[in-house]
């Protein structure tokens, strides 16, 4: 990053060299220099008191001068902008939104106000709200560098990735030093098939910034594009140098660890790869034992009792395909086989489910700690219909086509199968399966932007998979027929035969162009994004073999799971 310029003298020079440092991904000093921007148009001494302690990151001090002016003053703009201020450092997203909504509704020609608002929203994936905001902001500034950008990286959380493509390449156009920008336009144009200028993107990103290892994670990431002995030495020398932030450096070494495996160098991979994860792993508040209570509380509930005291419940709109596994498991070719049939439409993770199940379980720290799924018992058949009604809602932004069916394809969505069959009983579900070893370890080389925090050490990736396979197994019983599992192997063996079985359950006429899912051009967001751009292969299938002598730890811990493959062990 470069060095910043000498100190602004006024508030719209602090305001500038914030966005500046926001755009080139210095959240921290963006908001100092926010602060500063406040600051530099006050005259109340307790203000100049707030906006001194939150400049010192003195979060107590700031916390209470700020809510002493507020009791006396609950309008006031630069109390309630330092409040939010000091709530978005913190994390406390939805809080900084509610303040920030209250200061607008005083003041709403506040730029920096509106802008802050707008970052919040975004957090949150807040996107249709966040896109609304910056529309605003462009009507009076229409070639502000982070209202753009802002607005690109909405876009492209709602599927409207050419758009996002148009969005960043003009910021660019107009501010081409930015390595973050060049970055974003990369994945933008990643996922709508431009390989070639997703590639040179990545390379300007790393030209502009060579430590930049989310950038060098994600051109190793396309696996289509090998990493040569120039790009090797790029990342030794630059691990190998002055201090590198924490992420930075275990992008790098997954990075690394795919360019010496795609050499043959498997024992310098292999040891990227552990470094990595080790390194990532240290900074994860994960319990493995977290899932393993989930699953013995939902066997403890669901029963099929349980399921025919709500029979008819929830809404009755057949709408989605959910695809349900663990990442890695083949769901991106399951769900670009499904999306090339004419009456399916592909969007992509949804995080609607998850973030439905939090709230009904209280938002609480831990899983453990909440009342779901167990809540699910006290709800009515209205309750489950609203539910279900709720869902469809917030998943139709993501919806660009007519189509009658859509997926949603979050691999995680199995620990809330029963909260499905409530509130969605006639969506299909899709359990996508591999190998247990080949799709943990195929977990473990792979960096996740966020989640799947369980994928970083081989024993909580054995402790996982054990669990998913157990919980799914209950719901096999429960539940007979309900879902319909899909064998990567046996797929890659009779891709046609394991076709039609997926249509058929589906309710879907068999197509032709299922079997030519390669070249459907529509948008892909996830690792697999240019694998399944291609024809089935089976050379993976067994890659995990060159890494077997250091999978010891994965295959014990896996035990009768392993040995039972492709079915669950007995109970």
């Amino acid at each position: 990053m470069t060095d910043p310029p000498a100190e602004p003298v006024d508030a719209a020079g602090w305001g500038a060299l914030g966005d500046r440092l926001r755009l080139e991904g210095d959240a921290r000093g963006a908001d100092r220099a926010y602060v500063r921007q406040l600051r530099a148009d006050l005259t109340d001494p307790d203000l100049i008191a707030a906006a001194d302690a939150l400049s010192a990151d003195d979060a107590a001090t700031a916390h209470r001068l700020l809510s002493a002016l507020l009791a006396r003053r609950p309008s006031d703009t630069a109390a309630l902008r330092m409040f939010a201020d000091l709530a978005a450092r913190s994390g406390r997203h939805h809080d900084a939104e509610i303040l920030l909504a209250r200061c607008l509704n005083s003041a709403p020609q506040l730029a920096a106000a509106r802008c802050a608002y707008a970052l919040a929203l975004h957090q949150q994936g807040k996107s249709a709200e966040t896109i609304a905001q910056t529309d605003i902001l462009l009507r009076d500034d229409p070639h502000h560098p982070l209202y753009r950008q802002l607005r690109a990286a909405a876009l492209m959380r709602i599927g409207e990735d050419a758009a996002a493509a148009e969005a960043y390449g003009a910021v660019l156009a107009a501010e081409p030093g930015l390595a973050l920008t060049w970055m974003g336009y990369a994945h933008a144009l990643k996922t709508i098939g431009r390989r070639e200028d997703a590639v040179a993107a990545y390379r300007e990103s790393l030209r502009l910034r060579p430590e930049l290892g989310e950038a060098w994670w994600s051109l190793a990431n396309l696996k289509t594009v090998a990493l040569g002995p120039a790009d090797i030495a790029r990342m030794e020398d630059t691990l190998s140098g002055p201090a590198l932030d924490e992420d930075d450096r275990f992008h790098l070494l997954f990075a690394l660890g795919k360019a010496y495996e795609d050499t043959g160098a498997y024992a310098r991979a292999f040891q990227c790869y552990a470094n990595a994860n080790a390194l990532r792993h240290q900074s994860l508040d994960y319990e493995a034992e977290e899932t393993r209570l989930h699953v013995d509380r939902c066997k403890a509930l669901f029963s099929p009792s349980f399921f025919a005291g709500f029979a008819g419940g929830g809404s009755p709109r057949p709408d989605p395909i959910f695809i349900v596994g663990l990442p890695r498991s083949g769901s991106t070719l399951i769900e670009q086989i499904l999306a090339s049939h004419s009456l399916v439409e592909g969007t992509r993770e949804l995080s609607d489910l998850e973030a439905m199940a939090s709230r009904l379980g209280g938002h609480a720290a831990r899983p453990s700690e909440g009342v779901y799924p167990d809540i699910l018992a006290a709800l009515s058949g209205a309750e489950l219909h609203a539910l279900g009604e709720e869902y469809l809602d917030r998943a139709r932004v993501h919806r660009k086509t007519a189509a009658p069916f859509f997926i949603d394809k979050t691999p995680n969505n199995f620990a809330h199968l029963g909260l499905i069959q409530l509130i969605l009983p006639n969506a299909r579900i899709i359990d996508a399966r591999r190998h247990p070893v080949g799709c943990c370890f195929s977990a473990f080389k792979q960096h996740f932007a966020v989640g799947q925090a369980f994928t970083y050490s081989q024993e909580d990736l054995a402790r996982y998979y054990r669990d998913y396979v157990a919980l799914m197994a209950h719901f096999d019983a429960v539940l007979p027929g309900r879902v319909h599992r899909v064998i990567y192997e046996q797929m890659v063996a009779e891709p046609e035969a394991q076709v039609r079985r997926l249509l058929a359950h589906c309710g879907l006429p068999f197509e032709d162009a299922c079997l030519r899912f390669y070249e459907n051009p529509r948008p892909v967001r996830t690792a697999s994004s240019e694998q399944v751009r291609m024809p089935i292969f089976a050379d993976a299938t067994d890659h995990w073999r060159h890494f077997e002598p250091w999978l010891q730890p994965l295959m014990l811990g896996l035990g009768d799971v392993l040995e039972a493959y492709p079915d669950a062990p007995d109970v």
